[in-house]
């Protein structure tokens, strides 16, 4: 039995530090959750992004009672269109899997007040100040470090985070359409940006759209330093150049909101998991937006973490919870499918920002056979809804 204040730390502030400290307080375990307090978060404004949440991210947040909530903050997307930079294209549909929905699109916000606000009821959670190196501030048998890509524990750990910069930005707004998005995501593949739009209820619940744009850093700073009406021209213009059909099924887009950018960069800590301590989320890995998997990732760590404590706690209730056996098996139930979504999606980048004429065409022919394999397609869908 643990002689510690706490059987868990979750250091973070974001959505999966706070998924983590829910779910286990959930489970039964002793929670101390470090966070900055809101106004040390460094916010320069309402936080404009928009996630995109498969099947198991939301029966997860099902499970801790957040969805039914969340749901009114979400999107369903129906149906996904991908066209390279030729003639090839690809569509996914909710009908096609046999689910209800492909994704969800939500309110980055609103995810984190919700979850903010049940760990405020939560019996078993004690919020404390966030730590100031790897977890000395708090007594507590495990370190679950959630603090993204910039951990400052992980650092302390001596943990090496292998990055590599994409040389692109992420670029995003929310915007407001002249056409109603009908469920519908949208993402071109322009080489060398990847250009996607989300289906959004935020403000116009029908034809409103999450902006998420990968360009090279020179040119996202040429769009940064635009006024809000050459921003919208030149996003329109790069649509219409991507897709001939943009006129009639997207029309015309409007900036409802800030625009926003950061660096992209595909990123992997040389170590998850060690005695004490353990890696989820950004402070883990890090992948490119293209595939929208990023947060779902993320939640999977947590879904992960939480079941191999739960199952230790029933057959082998001797373990305490920093274990190093138990660490391992998570970090081994977890990393091939971050390894996994990690190389799809760098090497969809690498493959469409290639300019050569034999790369286009072989490419673009491969994304129109690939249309036709409806056995392959739905496998691929599949392992994204659960990854």
């Amino acid at each position: 039995m643990s002689t510690k204040s706490f059987d868990v730390c979750v250091s973070g502030s974001g959505a999966v530090a706070r998924t983590l400290a829910l779910a286990l307080a959930a489970d039964g375990w002793r929670v101390a959750w470090a966070h900055l307090a809101p106004g040390e978060q460094g916010a320069n404004g309402p936080d404009i992004r928009t996630y995109a949440l498969n099947a198991r991210s939301v029966a997860l947040l099902d499970r801790l009672r957040i969805w039914p909530q969340l749901r009114a903050h979400a999107t369903p997307v129906q149906e996904m269109q991908i066209r390279g930079d030729g003639r090839g294209h690809l569509a996914f549909t909710a009908w096609q899997q046999c689910v209800p929905e492909l994704a969800w699109i939500v309110d980055a916000q609103a995810l984190e007040r919700l979850l903010g606000e049940a760990l405020r009821f939560a019996p078993r959670v004690q919020s404390v100040p966030a730590l100031s190196h790897a977890g000395a501030d708090v007594d507590a048998d495990l370190l679950a470090i959630c603090e993204g890509k910039l951990s400052a524990s992980r650092a302390a750990l001596g943990v090496e985070f292998q990055r590599s910069d994409y040389g692109h930005w992420g670029v995003a707004a929310r915007l407001k359409a002249s056409r109603p998005h009908q469920g519908v995501a949208r993402q071109w593949f322009r080489s060398p940006d990847v250009l996607a739009l989300l289906p959004f209820h935020d403000p116009d619940p029908v034809a409103s759209y999450g902006l998420v744009w990968s360009l090279p850093k020179a040119r996202a700073e040429q769009m940064l330093a635009l006024s809000p009406e050459q921003f919208e021209a030149a996003l329109n213009q790069a649509v219409a150049d991507a897709d001939p059909d943009a006129a009639t099924v997207v029309g015309d887009l409007a900036l409802a909101s800030s625009v926003a950018a950061w660096p992209l960069a595909l990123a992997r800590a040389e170590r998850w998991s060690g005695p004490g301590w353990v890696l989820l989320g950004d402070a883990a890995h890090q992948v490119h937006p293209l595939s929208g998997q990023g947060l779902n990732l993320g939640l999977a760590d947590v879904d992960t973490l939480a079941l191999v404590l739960a199952q230790s706690r029933s057959a082998e209730p001797w373990r305490l919870a920093g274990d190093e056996r138990l660490m391992r098996r998570y970090a081994r139930r977890r990393e091939w499918p971050t390894r996994a979504m990690s190389g799809v999606t760098d090497g969809l980048l690498h493959l469409f920002a290639d300019e050569r004429a034999p790369l286009r065409e072989l490419r673009n022919t491969g994304m129109a056979l690939l249309d036709q394999m409806s056995p392959v397609k739905r496998w691929l869908v599949g392992r994204a809804l659960d990854a």
